[in-house]
């Protein structure tokens, strides 16, 4: 029996933790990509000042609210393409595509999205910059800011880009006060690569919960419908038979029109995983439920009285 059997036995039958990384909620240089890419010059109308449609922070959590769940929303503290890297960087592609389009915490309109989310009963978390995996301080500095943000501490992290150095990594998240890690994934495959439960790399509350499926590890729904649904169903009903916790990785982006069929899938997701009889909620909560016993006076046994199933 797993380890889980005793948290799940009031009637749920596997964990679906739901995240979604928010990387870039402003679309610029992604403007000219797609226009040239899809031959598309209406991609162009998205640099007028009124649109963004990588905003979706009102959409998802009107989505999850109609379903009756809460997720984790993992905040990144990147550097600036044109602030923080060196002018040797301004013409480097790679540099673009890790560093170009980022937002500040600090920016008025994330500072409410985040205020937002936790007044609700999301969980806000930290995304850790690219380069903060293999750096305690750099780590200690970004979970200090969004603390300062939010207002309180924060609990979880998932690194950005999935970087993780075993158990280098999560050494330093533990050394800098967090509590659990959500990075282990991948964003060419899915399954349960790291096993049905959480990893507990040192024997103690600091849990480490692996990506079941990312978003683009998924067939394309628009040029391959039904397979990327069949795939997750496949993975709940594994879910299922093994009083697993699945964890699913959603980016913001992929709930905008760029990206049709995402939204679809995401949502009966959640339904089938309702279906099977799932708890279904963000890491955090899950994470205190295992160890703790109760995050906001809230036990995995809660329902959808609180807005959770």
């Amino acid at each position: 029996m797993s380890w889980l059997d005793d948290t799940v036995a009031d009637g749920h039958s596997f964990a679906l933790c739901l995240t979604h990384d928010v990387d870039r909620p402003y679309k610029t240089y992604q403007t000219l990509h797609r226009t040239l890419a899809e031959r598309d010059p209406s991609h162009l109308l998205d640099l007028l000042p009124d649109r963004n449609p990588y905003w979706t922070f009102e959409e998802v959590r009107a989505l999850e609210d109609r379903l009756g769940v809460r997720s984790s929303w993992y905040f990144l503290d990147e550097q600036y393409l044109f602030g923080d890297r060196p002018p040797t960087d301004w013409l480097d592609p790679e540099a673009w595509k890790l560093y170009a389009g980022r937002y500040r915490l600090d920016d008025p309109d994330i500072v409410t999205e985040i205020e937002t989310l936790a007044a609700g009963g999301w969980e806000v978390g930290l995304h850790g910059s690219y380069d903060s995996f293999r750096d305690a301080e750099l780590l200690a500095r970004e979970k200090r800011r969004l603390e300062d943000v939010l207002g309180e501490p924060v609990t979880g992290i998932r690194q950005h880009y999935l970087n993780l150095d075993r158990p280098a990594t999560w050494e330093r998240q533990r050394s800098v006060g967090l509590r659990y890690d959500a990075s282990p994934g991948s964003s060419q495959t899915v399954g349960f690569t790291d096993g049905y439960e959480p990893l507990r790399p040192f024997d103690d509350d600091f849990l480490v919960f692996p990506v079941t499926v990312m978003d683009a590890a998924l067939p394309d729904p628009e040029t391959r419908p039904n397979e990327g649904l069949a795939l997750c169903e496949r993975l709940l009903a594994e879910a299922e038979d093994h009083t697993a916790v699945m964890s699913v990785l959603w980016h913001p982006r992929m709930f905008s029109d760029d990206f049709p069929g995402y939204t679809e899938i995401y949502r009966r997701l959640i339904e089938r995983a309702r279906e099977l009889g799932a708890w279904i909620g963000p890491v955090g909560d899950l994470y205190e439920s295992l160890t703790e016993g109760k995050r906001h006076q809230h036990s995995i046994g809660d329902t959808a009285e609180d807005g959770r199933s």
